[in-house]
């Protein structure tokens, strides 16, 4: 599916489910990572991630359109359009457009656990980010930390 062919997606949704035209433009933009759209406050254009139509289909697709269209369309009557706001979620229930964007899988994304032992007690720690050894020490004991070395996880 091409940019026009989703600008003119977002313009059908918009006419058949709130009755309101999209007279702006949608893109897909493959830097989106973990939303499944975005609409921008500045000049009011839709970005949608490519990757919810390749890996959940049309259905999940037209779901994220219409939660988008949500912030577009009360954006522009002058109302609040935030998740937050009650006339957001009214009005995403009346559409039936996806509250969330279904998880993506970034298989490819592992996470790397620095692990570290206690000199005294042996606790043995498993951290995402680095932990400075000169600074911290043993959250049990306040014994020195000693680093043992790297895993990859899944």
């Amino acid at each position: 599916m091409t940019d026009e062919e989703l600008t003119i997606l977002i313009k059908k949704v918009s006419q058949e489910n709130f009755g309101k035209p999209f007279v702006h433009q949608a893109f897909f933009n493959n830097r989106l990572r973990t939303t499944g759209g975005r609409f921008h406050l500045k000049d009011r254009h839709i970005d949608i991630n490519p990757k919810i139509y390749q890996a959940y289909g049309i259905d999940t697709l037209i779901g994220v359109i219409k939660h988008e269209l949500c912030h577009y369309h009360l954006y522009n009557s002058g109302m609040p359009s935030q998740h937050k706001n009650r006339e957001f979620k009214v009005l995403l229930a009346q559409v039936g457009g996806l509250r969330f964007a279904p998880a993506m899988n970034n298989s490819n994304q592992h996470k790397i656990l620095h692990v570290y032992e206690c000199n005294n007690c042996h606790t043995i720690y498993q951290r995402v980010r680095k932990i400075n050894t000169r600074r911290y020490v043993c959250g049990k004991c306040h014994g020195k930390l000693k680093f043992i070395k790297n895993i990859v996880s899944e």
